[in-house]
């Protein structure tokens, strides 16, 4: 007999394999219709063995496989990964990077437009899809985001400045040996993808709420809160528009986090008034969903 917690689990993962499979066959078919056909150079370690791959062909004449080149740039991150990180969270990232590499291989290229310009906005949007697709499901297409995760998590050290130099340097040494041309709309390509994560990734964004509710309603208004497993910061005070006593309730949740919260808190207090505001950046103890 399966128990809820069991069928819960089977889900999550069953949902998990599917944006993963889904998010893997849409970043294959992108690069081989997108990326080779403008003739782009995306950033980090697929950036790096895209490079490889041109100076084979265009140097020895041979044409390498993506996938063996690619596992092997992705095997010493996803084991950092797995000490520091999680090992659910890197084991279903390497599944990510499993797919992706050999649908690489497999699929086709599909002839959409000879346009660079247009290849690299669309290829840009549909690669930040998705990528949204996977961190949707709290898992990473690997790479340097292995590392970047493991360094900010554990070590409580930004390394997506060193990643961006490090791609500066890819596309530096990809402009040097096939046109200037060629990183310039590489860097549009990257731009575009990484402003279509922000906007759909649901963990990388913040919301302010400030909720004006009555002493006595204060107590469940916080629970709701703190079930979210955050906190908040409570003021009395008094309203101007009929002077009563009143108690002002600050805190910062995941902007996900927002539509059911506000649902809950009106059940608690129908007569909260509650401002949702967007933040751009938190400094300070935030509590993150662990990964794994």
């Amino acid at each position: 007999m399966i128990t809820n917690s069991q069928q819960a689990q089977l889900k999550e993962f069953s949902i998990r394999v599917l944006m993963i499979t889904v998010s893997s066959l849409i970043v294959a078919v992108n690069f081989k219709s997108f990326v080779s056909a403008g003739d782009l150079f995306p950033g980090g370690f697929t950036g790096i063995t895209r490079l490889i791959q041109r100076c084979a062909l265009t140097y020895s004449g041979v044409e390498l496989p993506f996938a063996p080149i690619n596992l092997a740039f992705n095997a010493v991150p996803a084991f950092v990964s797995y000490k520091l990180v999680g090992k659910r969270f890197t084991l279903y990232s390497c599944l990510t990077i499993v797919l992706t590499s050999i649908f690489t291989d497999l699929v086709p290229a599909l002839e959409i437009t000879e346009d660079t310009l247009l290849i690299c906005v669309f290829g840009g949007i549909i690669n930040g899809f998705a990528l949204s697709l996977c961190l949707g499901v709290r898992v990473t297409s690997g790479g340097t985001d292995f590392i970047a995760i493991a360094l900010s998590e554990r070590k409580n050290v930004d390394a997506w400045n060193y990643i961006f130099c490090g791609n500066v340097v890819l596309l530096g040494i990809a402009g040097y040996l096939f046109g200037w041309d060629k990183a310039l709309y590489s860097i549009l390509f990257q731009y575009t993808s990484t402003q279509v994560i922000k906007i759909l990734d649901p963990d990388g964004r913040r919301a302010t709420l400030l909720i004006v509710t009555g002493r006595e309603s204060a107590g469940g208004v916080c629970a709701q809160i703190q079930d979210t497993q955050h906190t908040a910061t409570l003021v009395e005070g008094v309203g101007l528009y009929n002077g009563e006593p009143c108690v002002l309730i600050y805190s910062v949740v995941a902007d996900s986090q927002v539509r059911a919260l506000v649902q809950r808190v009106r059940q608690s207090d129908p007569k909260a008034f509650v401002n949702v505001m967007r933040t751009n950046r938190v400094v300070g103890n935030f509590y993150r969903r662990p990964r794994d």
